[in-house]
């Protein structure tokens, strides 16, 4: 059995606690470990840091993890202990990335990885230049709704694609009169708060994972809310914004548009789907289910105001069969980071995908603040 030692930053916040800790570190602990192509187990065994002492400690306690410490130069110091992860605050990443990377780690975080492609671009090429192994969550891929969207896609089922939409969020209560489910620093700019730089980043990686290559984009940006209130109910300026409405250009003329906002209310199969359109076909994909539209099942409906309409649209589609067992997103890659790490198995989400998330938001919100499309250059 070998053994990796993981330092786990940011394990109190909800993502770090739920996803990565709870879902996936401690669940492949429970399940023994990673499996190796030799049919030899990778056990992880981490240490949880964080700045708050005693909800670290709370945390180790409740879940049977013996090690814990409030000390992260302390942790960067063990030899024993190879692999860093971050799921903490935007603004802290790129210094605890860079500082973990010259400590000679190995390094996996969450995404945004920073809040300027300046910064994400150095932490980058330091990781490369360093010989480390290094990944960014890319955890869109991994669901189930959009594992059966690519493999529609490498079936030929849509034909050439020609659109995509996406909608994406759901209302997040402002606090008063009842608890919002998300931090009150995402609506702050000086927090690093703000949908564009949040959202951007996945919608980077799916586009150009799924139907084509960023090649251009518009983005408007709104705050809906300008007022909300925060954990220990006093009113705050939300000043960050919580709506964007984005327009992209792929590689292969697909158009893709997705709306993400923190002020809708949901009307539809999902928090977030994604509709795709083809010559062949068509699919709506949730977190979990999808559905098709083959073109030879497509109605023909026909535009007449004066007649209420006589088709149920939402019966005119076919779920796609839950054939096969996906695990959870999370989890399956951190499996696949295990296996890169110790079998050098291939591995395509590098922090330079990351770089390309924080260079899409980056654009995004100069596209919002000088009104007009921009291009989406090559990162060098």
């Amino acid at each position: 059995m070998k053994r990796i030692g993981v330092i786990m930053h940011g394990i109190t916040g909800r993502m770090g606690y739920n996803q990565h800790l709870v879902r996936s570190v401690l669940a492949i602990r429970d399940q023994g470990g990673v499996t190796l192509k030799s049919g030899e187990r990778v056990m992880l065994d981490p240490i949880l840091v964080g700045r708050n002492a005693g909800k670290v400690e709370d945390i180790a306690r409740r879940h049977g993890v013996s090690r814990w410490t409030a000390d992260l130069d302390g942790a960067l110091a063990n030899p024993d202990d190879t692999l860093f992860f971050d799921a903490g605050t935007t603004q802290m990443r790129g210094s605890l990335l860079e500082k973990a990377i010259k400590a000679g780690k190995n390094v996996y975080c969450e995404k945004p990885i920073s809040d300027t492609v300046e910064e994400a671009l150095g932490i980058a090429r330091l990781a490369e230049n360093s010989g480390v192994k290094h990944g960014v969550v890319q955890d869109k891929l991994f669901l189930p709704g959009l594992r059966k969207l690519a493999m529609l896609r490498d079936s030929g089922f849509f034909g050439k694609i020609l659109s995509v939409r996406g909608e994406f969020g759901y209302w997040v209560f402002e606090g008063d009169w009842q608890p919002a489910q998300r931090p009150s620093w995402n609506y702050r700019t000086k927090d690093g708060g703000g949908i564009i730089l949040d959202m951007l980043c996945h919608w980077r990686y799916v586009l150009d994972n799924l139907f084509g290559a960023v090649k251009s984009v518009s983005c408007l940006g709104a705050t809906h809310i300008p007022e909300r209130f925060d954990e220990q109910g006093r009113p705050y300026a939300a000043d960050a914004d919580d709506a964007a409405y984005a327009t992209f250009e792929l590689e292969g003329g697909v158009i893709a548009h997705i709306n993400s906002s923190w002020a809708v209310r949901v009307r539809r199969d999902d928090l977030v789907t994604f509709q795709v359109d083809g010559t062949h076909g068509s699919a709506v994909a949730g977190l979990t289910q999808c559905w098709t539209q083959h073109r030879t099942s497509t109605p023909k409906p026909v535009w007449n105001p004066d007649q209420p309409q006589t088709i149920d649209f939402y019966k005119t589609w076919q779920q796609v069969p839950d054939n096969v067992a996906y695990d959870n997103g999370f989890k399956t890659q951190w499996e696949m980071f295990i296996r890169h790490i110790v079998d050098d198995e291939p591995w395509s989400y590098g922090l330079m995908e990351g770089v390309k998330g924080v260079q899409l938001a980056e654009l995004g919100l100069q596209s919002w603040k000088e009104r007009r499309w921009l291009d989406v250059p090559a990162l060098g």
